[in-house]
């Protein structure tokens, strides 16, 4: 057995008053956390959404009703409770709910098909459910053959307040009719599930930081979604591994009174829970959050409301942005901080986004598996670095080669990751988890990266996305950073397609920028760009790419077409 040993020789390039490690020990368990904050930050505003604001005292007061009310139901500690909601005030508050009353969330993404959420449902055995009706249909045609026993309908409106809920939830449901009919016989209405708890007495949980607190389904894009089983412990350490690496960039804007962030990316998603909602919560921030992050002109007027200061988002969502003409309108002098995520970020996004808002994109690294931050650059970045950055606090990074050894520096190989923030397995599946990770404990991302001598990471791309174009590897990440620089194209992806002559060839998908870009102009770009081998023998134009919920390009929808060369 080869053992890793990394001697974390990055720690030299830390920025100052990082610390090598974090103190998962320093509270018992998330909602140890979660009370803390609540109590100290009582009377700040904690979220907003529709310009509707709820503080950390309406946030405790509410989940401790709704956690109430869900004991009332006979769950035993550690049932599983899915939440199928997008940013809306009600999330936060449930989220807390479930984890104080002593129960594992499952966070559901509200635009799955009935087959996915059966499937998830089903897999983690979830005995209750929070969903929004705009989405009760699909589980209407989900539950027969699940154990949910418990759903909730939450409504747009439900906590905006009585004149602003009613007109809201009218114009949802019956001006832009965004909610299908359906039948879910004995559900309940959240606002009626508020008012049932406040009678009842919620009993205290000792939660340990070894409890599991999420199943976290990974997005699927390698075959079926399976749940990370994320502990107290796993979240609480990179909630403090990211406030440790966020507090250099925080102390030099001591005088910002609160912090605010932008939660457009879904909370459903392990990148915006752990990075908005759970450091937010621990730093008494504000967070915004936005229901619908397609909408740009509605995102837009949003973010000209508020001083935003942390700004987390995808590829995609910066990408989408600086192609709305308002967005430049905003005001970005609170900018402290804006980390990209989930996807590479790609180099001609960051130059425009840096010279558009004068703040560097600070791209980290990370997965469900690892709740998520694992790798990121320094929160107050200057310039955009094209790395995913160093290892975070309490945090290894090894290169694997395919037999479990590390490759020398500068070298491509798989990336391990071992620390407090690594999940305890795969839900019920323990031949997957005994396959993710090393003998001694590094968990095998499924991405190629090289590391430099400093203990920087450049991914080079997922494993099974890799192209081999005649024995040699093709990269997509490369192609399409290559690719999105050009002043015609809006969005692109490439993927590999089967060829006689060569196995496989590169075959590009575009979203055009410029309606007048050809095919031909774009292949003598490329001709230009890239070696022979590199060059994309095929090109396919699309007025949109196939997108996960957070954003990010499936790659492996447009592999799994019946391509047509």
């Amino acid at each position: 057995m080869t053992t890793i040993n990394t001697d974390k020789f990055w720690l030299k390039h830390y920025p100052p008053n990082v610390p090598a490690e974090i103190d998962v020990t320093q509270y018992k368990s998330l909602v140890h956390l979660l009370e803390e904050a609540f109590k100290t930050f009582a009377d700040r505003n904690a979220y907003v959404c529709m310009d509707k604001f709820l503080t950390y005292r309406e946030v405790d007061v509410m989940s401790k009703k709704v956690g109430a009310w869900l004991q009332s139901r006979g769950l035993q500690r550690g049932a599983r409770v899915a939440v199928m909601m997008p940013n809306v005030l009600q999330y936060p508050v449930v989220l807390a709910a479930i984890l104080r009353a002593g129960y594992v969330v499952v966070n559901v993404n509200p635009l799955y098909t009935h087959r996915e959420l059966e499937h998830q449902l089903k897999d983690s055995g979830a005995e209750a459910i929070f969903v929004l009706e705009n989405f009760a249909t699909t589980l209407e045609h989900s539950i027969a053959n699940t154990d949910v026993k418990h759903v909730v309908v939450c409504a747009m409106g439900d906590l905006l307040g009585g004149l602003k809920g009613t007109i809201v939830n009218f114009v949802v449901r019956h001006v832009k009719k965004l909610v299908p009919a359906f039948s879910l016989p004995g559900s309940f209405r959240f606002n009626d599930v508020v008012a049932q708890g406040a009678s009842m007495k919620f009993q205290p949980v000792e939660i340990k930081l070894e409890d599991v607190a999420f199943l976290q389904y990974t997005g699927g894009t390698t075959g079926v979604s399976k749940g990370a089983v994320l502990s107290h412990r796993n979240v609480v350490a990179n909630v403090l591994q990211n406030h440790a690496w966020l507090k250099p960039s925080m102390d030099a804007h001591k005088e910002t009174p609160q912090l605010v962030f932008v939660c457009a990316l879904p909370l459903y998603h392990i990148f915006a829970l752990t990075v908005c909602n759970m450091v937010g919560t621990r730093i008494g921030g504000l967070n915004l959050l936005i229901p619908n992050p397609r909408d740009i002109p509605g995102f837009v007027k949003e973010l000209k409301k508020y001083k935003i200061n942390i700004f987390p988002a995808v590829n995609t969502l910066y990408n989408a942005l600086l192609n709305n003409p308002e967005f430049a309108n905003t005001d970005f002098s609170g900018y402290l901080c804006c980390t990209g995520g989930g996807m590479a970020v790609q180099k001609a996004v960051a130059e425009r986004w840096k010279a558009v808002t004068g703040c560097a994109i600070a791209e980290g690294y990370g997965l469900s598996e690892t709740s998520p931050v694992a790798t990121a650059n320094y929160a107050d970045s200057k310039e955009f670095t094209g790395s995913i950055g160093l290892p975070i606090s309490s945090t290894e990074i090894a290169i694997l080669d395919d037999d479990g050894k590390p490759v020398p520096l500068g070298e491509s190989g798989e990336i391990a990751i071992r620390g407090p923030q690594v999940m305890m397995g795969y839900w019920n599946r323990p031949d997957e988890t005994a396959n993710a990770f090393t003998p001694d404990g590094f968990f095998k991302s499924g991405d190629i990266g090289i590391m430099d001598e400093r203990g920087f990471t450049r991914i080079v791309d997922r494993k099974k996305d890799m192209i081999l174009v005649s024995g040699f590897n093709v990269y997509p990440t490369e192609i399409e950073g290559v690719i999105a620089g050009h002043p015609g194209v809006l969005e692109c992806a490439c993927v590999g397609v089967p060829d006689e002559t060569s196995g496989e060839a590169v075959k590009l998908y575009v979203v055009k920028k410029d309606p007048a870009l050809t095919k031909e102009a774009l292949m003598a770009f490329c001709k230009e760009e890239f070696t022979g081998y590199k060059k994309p023998k095929y090109i396919e134009f699309r007025t949109e790419l196939p997108k996960t919920n957070v954003g990010k390009i499936l790659r492996r929808a447009l592999r799994d077409e019946k391509q047509s060369t």
